[in-house]
């Protein structure tokens, strides 16, 4: 059965700057090797003779003990597991890891029963590499009441937790304040030298094993972690780059997109203009025909009507011309000509007399008929 944690993901449970040493350090790349939960803690015993977080003298990158201790992580211990550890015999820096180990991942309301049966613990060694020596007991209170740990930031324990902690102490008559061993209460509390957070962590910059002191720019710049940090800002401002200049893209093409759509639709409105222009010229040249073509009807009927009522007004009298009492004297005149001329409707003779007569009745027919007066003989 698992440890009951916190449930962290376990790169969040140490400072940024400490888990990214961690990783980027080649101690712990030579870590994977290791398989199994003994194997780890052979190396413990074998390598790990302080509990600082890190490494001391002229490199300063992750300790040992915390590369193993971030194993540990990786491996998520069991409860039989971190019973091994806290009892292990052969090294207290073991056991020192497990309690490490119980402080970063274990759920805060479990930690006072972890250290309970340790919290008197007389077993002497030396946390950091100093060389000053103190018990297992006290470390164990140190971890549980503090919140820094060699200048690195510990997990919170939230104020009820450590309120019921401290009252166990206050019943148990121990101390319930810091001895000093795993640091100062703040961070830049400690004049330790070998308790402060190298130069390089301040700035976030750390180097791995084998290289120069990291406050100098050569090392700095040399770094893992600084060339990850740079590599990955590059990689970044590329990607920026490459975005800016993908939506810069994108904006110009929408805005020739829009000057094509507004000169497409100018287009399309003057075209609509001109149709409307064409029709209303069409509309008024089919009015004009219809006017010119109204106005010339009116004049033909005009003329027309003008034309009959003429020739009824000149046919008219003419018709009216002889009273009525004269008829008869007309048609005897007629009788008269007939007997003296002949009648045209007779054929004519041989002689040709017919057709002579034919033309003097007819050129008298036509005298009379144009008008002749009543009292020609």
């Amino acid at each position: 059965m698992e440890i009951q944690s916190s449930g962290r993901p376990i790169d969040t449970l140490m400072e940024k700057v400490l888990c990214m040493n961690i990783l980027s350090s080649d101690y712990f790349k030579e870590l994977f090797r290791l398989k199994t939960y003994h194997e780890v803690i052979d190396e413990i015993y074998n390598h790990v003779d302080h509990v600082e977080p890190w490494m001391t003298g002229n490199c300063r990158g992750p300790s040992t003990a915390f590369c193993l201790l971030y194993k540990f992580f990786t491996m998520k211990l069991t409860v039989k597991q971190m019973h091994g550890l806290l009892k292990h015999p052969d090294s207290p820096y073991i056991r020192a890891v497990g309690f490490l180990y119980l402080r970063y991942v274990a759920e805060p309301k479990t930690l006072w029963g972890w250290y309970e049966p340790y919290i008197k613990d007389d077993e002497e060694f030396s946390p950091g590499s100093n060389g000053k020596m103190t018990t297992m007991g006290v470390y164990v209170r140190d971890l549980v009441l503090g919140q820094y740990y060699f200048d690195t930031l510990l997990p919170r324990v939230p104020l009820p937790m450590m309120r019921q902690i401290t009252a166990h102490l206050e019943k148990m008559k121990l101390p319930t304040k810091l001895s000093g061993m795993t640091g100062d209460s703040t961070r830049m509390g400690s004049d330790d030298s070998t308790a402060r957070r190298p130069p390089s962590v301040k700035a976030s910059l750390s180097v791995s094993f084998g290289q120069r002191a990291p406050h100098r720019a050569s090392t700095r710049d040399s770094s893992p972690v600084r060339k990850a940090i740079l590599d990955r800002d590059r990689v970044r401002e590329r990607s920026y780059d490459r975005d800016r200049d993908r939506e810069r893209i994108y904006d110009d093409r929408d805005r020739d997109r829009d000057r094509d759509r507004d000169r497409d639709r100018d287009r399309g409105r003057d075209r609509d203009r001109e149709r409307d222009r064409d029709r209303d010229r069409e509309r008024d040249r089919r009015e004009r025909d219809r006017d010119y073509n109204r106005s010339s009807r009116e004049r033909r009927d005009y003329d027309r009507d003008k034309y009959s009522s003429r020739r009824s007004r000149s046919r008219s009298p003419r018709r009216e011309s002889l009273p009525r009492g004269e008829k008869g004297t007309v048609s005897s005149n007629l009788q008269k000509l007939k007997d003296l001329y002949g009648d045209a409707s007779q054929p004519k003779d041989d002689t040709g007399a017919g057709s002579e007569r034919f033309r003097r009745d007819t050129s008298t027919e036509e005298v009379i008929r144009l008008g002749g007066s009543s009292s020609w003989r």
